[in-house]
This record gives structure tokens, sequence and C-alpha cells, in this order.
């Protein structure tokens, strides 16, 4: 299978905790589809201290998982919203 494109799209979204609305990632998304991974590369901002955890409430939004050989979160579903 073919490696995710390192530089990435453009498309730059927001990605909140559902519970609190805390910013935790500014991200690289591919696609119009739902959120289902991050690959940690196209990560821009990360606002959480330890990952895959919210900050302010610390629930567990995703799990670190590798895709294609690639370091990544999968994302648990109604964990996270993205503007």
């Amino acid at each position: 299978m073919a490696k995710p494109n390192k530089k990435g799209p453009t498309t730059t979204v927001q990605i909140y905790c559902s519970k609190c609305r805390t910013l935790l990632y500014k991200y690289r998304k591919g696609g119009k589809g739902a959120l289902v991974k991050c690959f940690i590369e196209r990560i821009v901002e990360n606002h959480t201290k330890i990952a895959c955890s919210c900050p302010e409430c610390g629930v567990t939004f995703a799990r670190e998982t590798l895709i294609r050989g690639i370091p990544a979160y999968k994302m648990i579903g109604g964990k996270v919203t993205m503007k």
C-alpha cells in the first residue's frame, strides 16, 4: 500500500474535544469525509500535553497505531469534532 504524501494536503482543519470544546490539533486533512485517523506527521499544531488525551477534561479521544507503517492516531467515534 502507498504511504501518505509527506507534504500532505493544504486544507487545514481544527480538531476539538466533543465534551469540553477544547482545541486539540490543527491538522492537514485530505478529502472531505469524516475524521477517522490523524497521521502524526500532518499535525501542524499540537495543543495536547499527553498524547490522545484532552488537556482540559482528560477524555481519551484516540489510540496510537501504525497505519501503512506510519505512526498515526485512530480516532474514537464521537469523541472529537472538526471545523
